[in-house]
């Protein structure tokens, strides 16, 4: 490893592998008059990046606080001069127990469009690190297995993140503790300087309708009720580079042509 950090990448075959990288601070692109001639030749949109980078307070549960680097990218399939959704997100942090410098990176998966995690919390426990994170959308709902309680659970321990069942996360570990919603937003407003403990707090504590849900006040144990918001999308499987339903004969057969 070229920096001694440690890099969790999800990639669209929802493999996770851990490498060094260096961390790209601070990058800003403004493209829209690559777009506009793009659009007039009949050009996709992911040619137009929007990058934010900025350092983020968190109050761990016993009380002790971390500071955080994220980054996001916005990038992905979007309508023209619509803002992309967030492409690619990292967070790194020097691990308060083993001094290791730790990054998590959830890259864009082309099957969903976009990157496939929206965080929610990082806890520490010992030498290990944990994360819980939701599903981005319904396509990333149902490729990650349609989780209910909609969390997907990582953890670091020598070296590497590794997928957890929900059960394995210490009950103790109970409240988001990352900006949840449009984060590189509020990171625009701070005006580059740190977002604080009590910013983060102040920022999600409910207000919009998203935030009133449970599931983004506390970290849920048990199911929620079928078809409620979170865990509420259609079933659909990833089948021959098409997200179809699961009884879709129609839908396989014509990508079955597609793809002779």
């Amino acid at each position: 490893m070229t920096d001694g950090s440690i890099v969790a990448r999800v990639r669209s075959d929802a493999s996770l592998v851990s490498q060094g990288i260096d961390m790209n601070i601070g990058t800003s692109i403004r493209c829209w008059a690559i777009v506009v001639l793009l659009v007039s030749m009949g050009g996709g949109m992911n040619a137009c990046a929007d990058g934010t980078s900025w350092k983020e307070e968190l109050l761990l549960h016993d009380g002790r606080k971390l500071i955080v680097e994220r980054s996001i990218v916005r990038k992905g399939r979007h309508e023209p001069f619509q803002r992309p959704p967030i492409g690619e997100e990292s967070l790194s942090f020097k691990h308060p127990v083993t001094h290791e410098r730790i990054r998590w990176k959830d890259e864009y998966g082309d099957d969903v469009g976009m990157s496939n995690f929206g965080l929610l919390m990082l806890e520490v426990d010992q030498a290990a690190a944990y994360i819980v994170a939701e599903p981005r959308g319904c396509l990333s709902y149902n490729k990650w297995g349609r989780p209910n309680p909609p969390y997907v659970v990582f953890k670091f321990k020598d070296g590497d993140w590794k997928r957890i069942a929900l059960q394995e996360l210490p009950a103790r570990f109970n409240k988001p503790n990352l900006v949840m919603s449009s984060p590189d937003d509020e990171a625009k407003q701070a005006g580059g300087r740190l977002i604080t403990a009590e910013m983060v707090n102040r920022i999600n504590t409910p207000v919009a309708a998203w935030a009133m849900q449970p599931q983004y006040k506390t970290i849920l144990r048990e199911a929620m009720k079928p078809g409620s918001p979170g865990v509420g999308c259609e079933e659909l499987v990833y089948y021959k580079g098409a997200w179809v339903g699961p009884g879709d004969s129609i839908g396989r057969r014509m990508m079955d042509r597609m793809s002779k």
